[in-house]
């Protein structure tokens, strides 16, 4: 079988990698191309775009855009055209994904979707679109079921692939993990595009000055150069980074501020205590609160649907707000007991489909198996 997928962010090449190897395993000869990063092209893909080209977030950023994003769509529908794929992939990363899978049906292509776009946040009248072009899709979060249930949609749900991700790192590190630091440490993951960082990693590092005996520790993001980190963290004594160790910062951390998205379930299942940091441009904000229908932006507390983790918005993301939510994680032991239990529960929901990575290839296999028959 030939595959060719498509992940736009750093997490989508994470899953995406471990699903190339899974469907490896399944199908000894099969052969893969994709738009990702570096992990699925280890995995065995040939790289047609890295996502670092795709990263464009916010309304105002995407309009500014919309000429490279345009390319990128005609380029990518050639390149699938000369490739001929058996199925096409798409991992999240819905603005340009729909659109591909649109064009993919109309070209009677097989579309799978892993990984389904946040369309109980906010237009939900996507999921017309998705129920017309995709023909088979794989849900990660529990009550995506139930929601495209009530469209007439029926979905698969495999359990959510961090479990395993973050189980795995823990079993081939154990204790402790590699030091970052001799002084506690707090994690500080400040996303992985250079706008949203430049949003929200001042803040997080003015809060540094308030704990000189911690070492906050940023997580830089692959792709992003040093420089752009050196820039930033000049004149913070007690600040420091590190790359590609995301999860020996989390193993060590007694408490982190998170960026919105998979990093606050990543440190959820590390059992860090966390503050939840959201910043945007100030427009794509507000049209954004508009739009959005859910109570929270952190998927700890869309999940377990209550306040988990305190999740800091836009103006409330300042440094006196984050200093009072950090001392209150590191210093109150109850609320770290409750924190603990929570992310237990948490944990156990998203195990409840398995190993994720291992379903969605067995699924896909068996559903492309029984199209050709």
């Amino acid at each position: 079988m030939k595959y060719y997928i498509i992940a736009g962010e750093a997490s989508g090449d994470l899953h995406g990698s471990n699903l190339i190897n899974e469907l490896k395993q399944l199908d000894p000869e099969a052969d893969f191309r994709c738009w990702g990063g570096d992990l699925m092209r280890d995995a065995g893909a040939t790289l047609v775009k890295h996502y670092k080209d795709l990263a464009f977030m916010g309304f105002i950023e995407v309009i500014g855009n919309l000429r490279t994003i345009f390319r990128n769509l005609a380029f990518c529908k050639e390149d699938i055209r000369r490739y001929r794929p058996d199925a096409l992939i798409l991992v999240d990363y819905p603005g340009f994904n729909l659109r591909i899978a649109k064009w993919a049906h109309e070209q009677d292509l097989r579309v799978i979707y892993y990984i389904s776009p946040q369309v109980w946040a906010w237009k939900e009248g996507r999921v017309r679109q998705i129920r017309e072009c995709v023909d088979k899709m794989l849900v990660i979060l529990p009550f995506e079921e139930a929601f495209y249930k009530r469209w007439d949609y029926p979905v698969e749900y495999v359990g959510h692939p961090l479990v395993q991700v973050v189980e795995r790192y823990k079993l081939q590190t154990p204790g402790e993990g590699p030091d970052v630091s001799p002084a506690p440490v707090v994690a500080l993951l400040p996303g992985s595009r250079k706008q949203e960082i430049l949003k929200k990693l001042p803040v997080m590092l003015a809060v540094s000055r308030y704990f000189p005996d911690h070492q906050f520790i940023v997580a830089k993001a692959p792709g992003v150069e040093d420089a752009f980190y050196q820039d930033l963290l000049a004149g913070y004594p007690n600040v420091s980074s590190v790359g590609n160790r995301t999860y020996a910062l989390l193993s060590q951390a007694v408490a982190a501020c998170v960026t919105s998205g998979t990093a606050t379930l990543e440190t959820a299942l590390f059992g860090v205590p966390e503050v939840v940091c959201y910043k945007g441009n100030a427009l794509s904000y507000q049209i954004a609160k508009r739009l959005i229908k859910v109570k929270y932006i952190s998927l700890v507390n869309l999940i377990m649907d209550k306040e988990v983790v305190k999740e800091l918005i836009q103006d409330d993301l300042n440094p006196e707000n984050l200093r009072r939510e950090l001392d209150s994680l590191l210093h109150d032991p109850e609320r770290r007991r409750r924190l603990a239990a929570d992310y237990h529960a948490l944990k156990e929901l998203l195990s409840g489909g398995g190993h994720a990575s291992a379903n969605a290839a067995r699924s896909m296999v068996q559903f492309l198996h029984n199209d050709v028959h």
